[in-house]
C-alpha cells in the first residue's frame, strides 16, 4: 500500500510506480511492502519511503560506500545507519532493532548494515530510507533505485 495524493515530482524527484530498472547504481534496501512513499504528509515533508516488513528482516546497504554513522539517533530515527558514497551521496537507514556496521566501516551494495525494527519515532517495524544526493538534499529513492534487488 502507498500513501495516498503523493504529489508528482519533477526529473530525478519523480515517483516511478514499477520501480523501473535505474543505471544510478543504487538498489533496494530491503525487501517488504512500501508503506509511505516520498512527498508531503500530514504537513510535513516526508523525504524518504518506508518499507515495512517483521521486526529482523535484513537491511541492506543500497549502494558501497563508507559508514558515516551507527547508533541511536535522538532526534526520531532511533538506531540509524547512514552510509557516504564516492559520488558524494548518502543513504540513511532509519528505526532499525539492530545494526551490524560500525562507523568508518566500508560496506558493499548489498550487504547486510542492520535488522528491521520499530525504534525512535515508529508506529510499527518498518525502514525509513533516505538518498541524499551531493548538494541537493533528499530526493525521492524511487527515482534511483534498481528494482532488481
Amino acid at each position: 500500500m502507498v500513501a495516498p495524493n503523493l504529489p508528482a515530482m519533477g526529473r530525478e524527484d519523480a515517483f516511478l510506480p514499477g520501480g523501473g530498472v535505474s543505471s544510478n547504481g543504487f538498489i533496494m534496501p530491503s525487501k517488504g511492502l512500501l508503506s509511505s512513499g516520498y512527498g508531503w504528509r500530514w504537513g510535513r515533508m516526508h523525504r524518504g519511503i518506508d518499507i515495512a516488513a517483521p521486526v529482523g528482516t535484513p537491511i541492506v546497504a543500497s549502494a558501497s560506500g563508507r559508514v558515516s554513522y551507527a547508533r541511536w539517533n535522538d532526534g526520531g530515527f532511533g538506531y540509524l545507519v547512514e552510509v557516504e558514497h564516492q559520488d558524494g551521496s548518502m543513504t540513511r537507514y532509519a528505526h532499525n532493532n539492530r545494526i551490524l556496521v560500525k562507523e568508518g566501516q566500508e560496506v558493499a551494495q548489498g550487504q547486510q548494515i542492520s535488522e528491521m525494527g520499530s525504534t525512535g519515532f515508529s508506529t510499527g517495524p518498518h525502514l525509513h530510507f533516505e538518498i541524499h544526493k551531493r548538494g541537493r538534499g533528499a530526493v525521492n529513492p524511487m527515482a534511483f533505485l534498481n528494482n532488481q534487488s
